[in-house]
């Protein structure tokens, strides 16, 4: 007789695991990525912070109500891949669609704006390494270019992962390969869903509003 425990979403764990194999090696691949981005926003806040260096205001140079709607988005996208996880919990076939269909889309709509973000930015010169005419407006401009986009364009490359990953995940669903008690792929790409709208939150907060 097996040991083996079935647990949410249809699958068997490990006994005295009490998850699935999925789920806990997203939550490992998740510990990871939060030291990366602590690192990221660690050396960010660091270079910030370091007398005798002094930065232009992020209202100067970055498109902050933009943003700001963008977020609100992104937090509308996660907003709905709860809503999907509750449907196909609920035996829901049709909710767990039309809610990830949604997510992908505000998750698209996300990179895209964060796309022209870049563009409009670009077109005004501000870049790592910034032309001498916007140089002598934004105090260190180079520096703060450098680690703007390093920042942002690593979280945008992990949305438009996690929209490409979606996209897989809508598909099967449309194919009927998730039921009420199997579902563990929409619960996995939740997870990492709502990790990096938590991560857009605190670089938002930290990078356009401080």
């Amino acid at each position: 007789m097996s040991d083996a425990v079935v647990m949410s979403g249809g699958v068997h764990a490990e006994p005295g695991m009490r998850v699935y194999n999925q789920k806990l090696g997203m939550w490992v691949f998740l510990t990871s990525e939060v030291m990366f981005f602590t690192g990221l926003i660690g050396s960010y806040l660091i270079l910030r912070s370091a007398p005798g260096v002094e930065w232009a205001l992020p209202g100067e140079v970055l498109n902050v109500p933009l943003t700001a709607f963008n977020t609100f988005i992104l937090i509308c996208s996660s907003v709905t891949m709860v809503k999907a996880f509750a449907a196909i919990e609920s035996g829901d076939q049709k909710g767990l669609r039309l809610y990830l269909v949604a997510t992908v889309v505000l998750g698209a709509f996300f990179v895209g704006v964060q796309g022209f973000e870049y563009y409009k930015l670009i077109e005004e010169g501000f870049l790592p390494h910034c032309g001498e005419e916007l140089a002598a407006l934004v105090p260190s401009c180079h520096l703060y270019g450098s680690t703007f986009y390093t920042m942002t364009g690593f979280h945008g490359t992990h949305v438009s992962i996690g929209v490409l990953c979606m996209i897989w995940v809508t598909v099967k669903a449309f194919r009927g390969k998730y039921t009420q008690g199997d579902h563990g792929g929409v619960e996995v790409i939740g997870l990492y869903w709502h990790f990096v709208d938590l991560v857009w939150i605190l670089l938002f907060t930290i990078v356009y509003l401080i």
